[in-house]
C-alpha cells in the first residue's frame, strides 16, 4: 500500500512539472494559472492518498472521525474513507498473542509460591466489542487489564490449594486460574485462547522438605521390597526342605531286603570290573573272601 501511495505521488509530481513546463513554453515564464494547477494537483494527491489504505491480515480497522469511534469497523483488505483527514482508521490486532509473566502468592498452608504463567489471548472479532475496547482502553489493554487480572487470578487460585497440591493437582490449579481470568477478561471483549502454568518455584526450605519426604518414601519402599524378598526366600527354603523330606520318606518306604541285596551285588560287580588281575593281600569282609581264601590256603597236590 505504501508503494501505491508513492506511485500516486510520483504521477502527481510528474503532472505538476509537466504543467509548469507547458506554462513556461507558452508564456515564457511561470504563470499564475500554472502554479494554481500545480497546487490543485498536490492537494488532490494528498487527499487521495490519505483516503485509502489497507487493513492487514489479522487486523480490523476502527474508523474514527476527529478521533472518536464512529462504530464502523473495516475488515481485512483495501479501504477508502471520506472525507480524508477528518476520518481516519486505527488498526486493532485480532491475532492470538502470548503473554508470559510471574506471579507471587501464598498457598493455603502459607507457603510462598512463584508461578510462571503463559496466557494466549486475542481481542473479540465482534465490531461492537472492538469499538468498546478502543474507546475504553485504546491499545493499552495489556497493561491496564490483562496483567493485573493474571496477578489476581493466580493469587485467588493458589490460596485454594496447599503447596503439595499445587504440584500433584496441577491441572486443577490451571483450570482455577483460567476460570478467574475468563470471568474478568471476557467482559472487556478479550478472549482466552489457552492458559498454561509453565513453572512453580517454592522456597528453599519447602524444596528441602519435599526432597526429604521423597527420600524417606523411597527408603520405606526399598525396605518393604527387601522384606518381601526375605519372606520369599524363606518360603522357598521351607518348600525345598519339605520336598527333600518327602523324597526321603518315599525312598525309605521303597527299601526292601531284595533291593539291598541287589545294590550289594551291583557294588561287587563294579569292583570286579575295576580289578587288575592281581590278588589283594588284604580282603575286606564285603569282598570275595571265599574265592581269595581258597586260592591262598590251597596246598599243592602230591605227585604220584
Amino acid at each position: 500500500m505504501d508503494f501505491l501511495k508513492l506511485l500516486v505521488w510520483l504521477v502527481s509530481i510528474g503532472l505538476v512539472l509537466w504543467t509548469l513546463y507547458q506554462g513556461m513554453r507558452r508564456e515564457g515564464g511561470v504563470s499564475g494559472l500554472s502554479v494554481l494547477i500545480a497546487v490543485f494537483l498536490v492537494v488532490i494527491t494528498a487527499l487521495v492518498t490519505a483516503s485509502f489504505g489497507q487493513v492487514p491480515a489479522g487486523y480490523r480497522g476502527i474508523v474514527l472521525q476527529f478521533g472518536a469511534p464512529t462504530g464502523q469497523v473495516l475488515g481485512e483488505g483495501f479501504y477508502m474513507v471520506f472525507p480524508p483527514f477528518i476520518r481516519t482508521v486505527e488498526l486493532m490486532s485480532v491475532q492470538v498473542h502470548a503473554y508470559e509473566t510471574n506471579a507471587e502468592a501464598a498457598s493455603r498452608d502459607l507457603q510462598i509460591v512463584k508461578t510462571q504463567v503463559t496466557l494466549n489471548y486475542s481481542l473479540s472479532r465482534d465490531p461492537r466489542d472492538l469499538v468498546r475496547i478502543y474507546r475504553d482502553l485504546r491499545q493499552e489493554y495489556l497493561d491496564r487489564i490483562i496483567r493485573p487480572a493474571i496477578q489476581e487470578a493466580v493469587k485467588a487460585a493458589t490460596a485454594r490449594f496447599t503447596a503439595e497440591e499445587l504440584i500433584t493437582r496441577r491441572p486443577d490449579v490451571r483450570q482455577a486460574i483460567e476460570d478467574v481470568l475468563r470471568t474478568r477478561l471476557e467482559r472487556f471483549g478479550i478472549r482466552i485462547e489457552a492458559m498454561s502454568i509453565t513453572d512453580f518455584d517454592f522456597s528453599e526450605a519447602f524444596n528441602a522438605a519435599i526432597e526429604a519426604k521423597v527420600t524417606a518414601q523411597q527408603q520405606a519402599l526399598k525396605a518393604a521390597r527387601d522384606l518381601e524378598r526375605v519372606k520369599l526366600e524363606a518360603q522357598q527354603k521351607i518348600e525345598q526342605a519339605k520336598a527333600e523330606a518327602e523324597a526321603l520318606r518315599i525312598q525309605k518306604q521303597n527299601v526292601t531286603p531284595e533291593l539291598v541285596e541287589l545294590r550289594r551285588i551291583e557294588a561287587q560287580m563294579k569292583a570286579l570290573e575295576k580289578w587288575d588281575g592281581r590278588l589283594p593281600e588284604v580282603v575286606t569282609g564285603t569282598g570275595p573272601v571265599p574265592l581269595l581264601d581258597v586260592f591262598q590256603n590251597q596246598s599243592p597236590r602230591p605227585r604220584r
